[in-house]
């Protein structure tokens, strides 16, 4: 069945009195469908303000430990979870009594960096198997633009026989909470609202402004809005390349340029913009250049630019090795021989996620030259680090760094602030190596203590 929603009109009357007075009085059931780290705090968030939620996943293992009153994502909290009034469900029956569907599944790029919208459309035929006509689904999944006209609408029609614009309705609107980050969470950044008319856009920008306390932006149009997650994370990517970039460019001056030095000296002129040198791991930043890339490719037009970003980026892992094997060189250490230990193999501070970092092409590179390599992380679950890693992982109580001729700070959750850098170094062999991935220590700190100290 061909997709209707160009420029017709919705036949539902979003302008009316009684979809006002839904949304005041919190009649609106909502459904939010994939209960990750995006989800689960979106159908918390209306659950807090008094609507009928139904949180919905495919995961069994998760419904039942959300049952349970247990946080699944660690950034909520167990009694936010506990004190909710959310119906938890695998059964995508519930999905009939929804007024509203929010779609949060991953879309993650493939071994060719090409966008896999499989779970989208996955998704949008369960859907559209068990929806009610005059639903309203909105995609908060971050895609290319024109992927809801052309990947989620289709699948949503053929499951369900009707038809967008006349039966159901679409939206669009980007999640871009950052897990982990208390001061950036759902009800605190603003929330892009693109529909497929003028008239369901402004419905759904009024339901969202129920929950979001800094505002509501309304987009001109669905595609709007699709670009417009991704376009803000290609910035974000293009800046950190840069620095990136100048760090590998003033590592091999060899004059002992310190690349933070510089940009803490640049940044002293009112417009020089923050930005500083790292891993670039994640869930978007390292992704969404990729989606826009194959929409633009689609097109007729190669971003290179942003293509030159993405390489640089992922370029990174490789450098911080051989920053440890430079200086295992020039402490006499033997490579075969020598013992490093990673410090953090989250995709960023103080959070369990591993599915996005970075480190494992550290890894990759110190092995290649048989280093070997032990990770160790207070957050990560350890057996899931194993897996994904490929190495030992020690446990809290046999943490010990006897043995070792380096170490990699890759991830800078809290904990390790507080270590005993010279008691460490004093514990380590003869001569040990310090490379500082995000420059969390002073330089001073750490060679006192008695390392040799690099940091990106």
């Amino acid at each position: 069945m061909n997709s209707t929603i160009g420029d017709i009109d919705s036949q539902r009357d979003y302008a009316g009195s009684d979809q006002n007075d839904v949304n005041d009085s919190r009649e609106a059931t909502i459904c939010v469908v994939g209960l990750g780290y995006v989800g689960l705090p979106l159908a918390v968030g209306f659950d807090q303000e008094g609507y009928n939620v139904v949180g919905f996943d495919i995961d069994d293992g998760k419904v039942e430990t959300l049952r349970g009153g247990i946080d699944t994502t660690g950034d909520l909290g167990d009694d936010a979870i506990a004190e909710s009034e959310i119906t938890y469900t695998n059964d995508p029956e519930e999905i009939t009594r929804a007024d509203y569907v929010m779609i949060t599944v991953p879309t993650p790029v493939d071994e060719h960096d090409q966008p896999n919208l499989d779970f989208v459309k996955a998704a949008g035929r369960t859907v559209g198997d068990y929806m009610s006509p005059d639903t309203t689904v909105i995609l908060e999944s971050t895609v290319f633009p024109g992927a809801t006209r052309e990947a989620l609408v289709p699948a949503i029609e053929e499951a369900s026989g009707l038809t967008c614009g006349e039966d159901f309705f679409v939206g669009y609107s980007p999640e871009r909470a950052t897990p982990g980050d208390p001061e950036h969470g759902l009800r605190d950044v603003v929330k892009v609202v693109g529909g497929m008319n003028d008239d369901v856009r402004d419905d759904i920008a009024e339901l969202y402004s129920t929950v979001i306390d800094a505002g509501v932006h309304k987009a001109a149009s669905l595609e709007v809005a699709e670009a417009s997650k991704v376009v803000e994370n290609v910035q974000r990517d293009l800046n950190i390349a840069l620095v990136n970039e100048l760090a590998m460019a003033f590592d091999n001056m060899d004059m002992d340029i310190d690349t933070r030095a510089v940009l803490e000296a640049a940044g002293t002129k009112w417009n020089f913009h923050d930005y500083r040198p790292g891993l670039v791991g994640g869930h978007c930043i390292p992704v969404d250049p990729y989606f826009f890339i194959h929409r633009s490719k689609q097109a007729g037009f190669s971003p290179n630019l942003i293509q030159k970003g993405r390489d640089v980026n992922e370029s990174m892992p490789a450098h911080v090795s051989n920053m440890m094997i430079k200086e295992l060189n020039q402490a006499g250490k033997a490579l075969r021989d020598s013992r490093v230990l990673i410090l953090g193999m989250t995709y960023k501070p103080d959070v369990a996620d591993i599915r996005t970092s970075k480190v494992d092409g550290i890894i990759r590179q110190l092995r290649e030259f048989d280093i070997e390599t032990v990770g160790y992380d207070p957050h990560g679950d350890n057996d899931l680090m194993g897996e994904k890693f490929g190495i030992p992982i020690l446990e809290d109580e046999e943490f010990s760094v006897e043995g070792f001729d380096g170490i990699v700070l890759a991830t800078p959750h809290h904990e390790f602030y507080d270590l005993d850098l010279a008691e460490l170094a004093a514990e380590m062999n003869d001569d040990p190596c310090f490379v500082d991935v995000t420059g969390s220590f002073k330089p001073e700190k750490v060679t006192d203590a008695g390392f040799a100290y690099r940091r990106v």
